[in-house]
């Protein structure tokens, strides 16, 4: 069996002798980017998703607004402006002069058409669930104006509309493309089962990026894209495991916005005890488990990181009790709980280094604690059946491998999604918990902070819906043809007009 060191020589070994193509795109300014793993598509609708935000995400789709990353504001991109009417309606003053690439004018009635078709229902959304379940009604006034309702006090809707993709009126509204059209600098050439290529759009309305030519292809393995991007195959890849982070002048560490964590299906016995979620988190050895991570990981004990407002520095991580554990289960068994009842544990392939190698090693600590686990690793687009509502009917116990981005500053990107009895993830049903919930979302200042404290910890202390596990730290490699940097939204975008050729 090849060990990683070898399939790494092996691969640098092979591409050596192709090497060359990178010298022939120096003139003409192409790059190659190689990811994790094949995107299942690519519907604007889905940029939340990582393998699909970064291909599309601020490239060929743009949304009204963008988040700065420093400070976790909005900030125009095709909006120019806002202001809150009254508590349930926002106007919007839209950028002049913008065109889709397919050459039909951004208005307010295409950026109405892209909401409607977002949030209306007649396809399935994953940017939705950062939406939790609200509503929205978006009305023209002119051809640069609209007004943005929702059926419930949103103080935030600014940086909400970040998740928007807008899209040419042209796109069929009632089914996924893997053929988007934005307003973005680059369009989309070509999607096969190899490759996605877009080339620069001379008609963006924004300033005119370097690159001309992007083709992104995908590998599984981290020692590949390390040595892809080593011999001059590949120009940058977004993510590699710590062990494959070698090179300090082209390997670089990130704190991105990612928490990784299970998520428990409450509604399906063993998982519906309480005991027993408890005992899912106490059974895992935190400390060895962070080795597969690296030192600079930050165990989670809720699902945003610091500087996200609500996150609550003083909640504190579950610790490693592994009796503890076997005591909970063999309480719940005493009480009639069947605790020998398959529990499955959903996997994702790709989803970040060395993730199913946590997966098998946390299978392991559960099953020493008295379950019944068993690992399956799937494709992102099984895994995203698991994912998001409607849930797969026959299914039975299921812990679900996640990792949930929020670089936006605030945590009703998170809580409506996990813990609202309608949220996309959630597996929770609790009318008084929705109360509390829909009470923050309304809030603003410092009581909208102290109630999503509130929420975390009885999220953390009473409801242990899910496993916290890391706020991870991501890892890149650059090739030296490139000046470019990431930071805290790379797992959510890499845009190509902030990649400069070096000289």
């Amino acid at each position: 069996m090849k060990t990683r060191h070898s399939i790494a020589v092996i691969a640098m070994a092979l591409m050596a002798s192709t090497s060359g193509i990178a010298h022939g795109q120096e003139a003409s300014k192409e790059i190659k980017i190689v990811l994790p793993e094949q995107p299942a598509n690519l519907e604007p609708c889905g940029t939340i998703i990582t393998n699909v935000g970064q291909i599309l995400s601020q490239n060929v789709t743009e949304a009204l607004t963008v988040i700065d990353a420093k400070t976790g504001l909005p900030q125009p991109k095709l909006a120019t402006e806002w202001a809150r009417i009254d508590d349930m309606t926002w106007r919007i003053k839209l950028r002049p002069g913008v065109k889709f690439q397919d050459g039909t004018g951004m208005d307010a009635k295409a950026v109405a058409f892209s909401i409607k078709r977002m949030t209306g229902g007649a396809l399935t959304c994953n940017n939705m669930a950062k939406f939790g379940d609200r509503t929205l009604e978006a009305t023209p006034v002119d051809d640069l104006t609209l007004d943005i309702k929702s059926d419930r006090p949103e103080p935030i809707l600014p940086t909400l509309l970040s998740v928007v993709m807008v899209i040419s009126p042209n796109t069929p509204a009632d089914k996924p493309v893997n053929d988007p059209v934005g307003t973005g600098p680059f369009k989309l050439t070509s999607f096969d089962t190899q490759t996605v290529t877009m080339n620069r759009f001379d008609g963006y309305w924004g300033e005119k990026p370097e690159i001309e030519k992007a083709t992104y292809v995908w590998r599984s393995e981290s020692s590949i894209r390390a040595a892809m991007v080593e011999t001059g195959e590949a120009d940058l890849t977004p993510s590699i495991a710590i062990q494959d982070a070698t090179n300090p002048e082209t390997d670089f560490s990130y704190l991105n916005s990612e928490t990784t964590a299970m998520r428990v299906d409450m509604s399906k016995p063993p998982l519906n005890d309480l005991r027993i979620r408890k005992a899912l988190n106490l059974a895992i050895d935190w400390e060895g488990l962070k080795a597969l991570f690296g030192p600079d990981v930050k165990r989670a004990s809720q699902m945003v990181v610091p500087g996200i407002n609500g996150h609550d520095d003083s909640l504190q991580p579950w610790e490693y009790d592994p009796a503890k554990a076997v005591e909970l289960v063999a309480e719940a068994k005493a009480a009639g709980v069947p605790v020998d009842t398959e529990i499955v544990l959903i996997g994702r392939n790709g989803i970040y280094p060395n993730g199913g190698e946590a997966m098998e090693a946390m299978a392991a600590m559960w099953q020493t604690a008295g379950l019944n686990v068993k690992l399956t690793m799937l494709d992102v687009a099984d895994w995203i059946r698991y994912l998001q509502k409607p849930y797969p009917e026959e299914r039975g116990a299921t812990l679900l491998q996640m990792m949930h981005d929020n670089n936006k500053g605030d945590s009703a990107f998170t809580i409506p999604i996990f813990y609202r009895s309608t949220g996309q993830y959630s597996t929770v049903s609790d009318p008084a918990f929705d109360a509390e919930i829909d009470t923050a979302l309304a809030a603003s200042g410092e009581e909208r902070t102290k109630d999503f404290k509130a929420i975390f910890t009885k999220a953390r202390t009473d409801v242990v819906s899910d496993i916290p596990m890391f706020h991870m730290i991501g890892y890149t490699r650059v090739g030296k043809r490139l000046d470019w940097k990431p930071d805290i939204t790379t797992n959510s975008e890499i845009p190509l007009a902030h990649i400069h050729m070096r000289d």
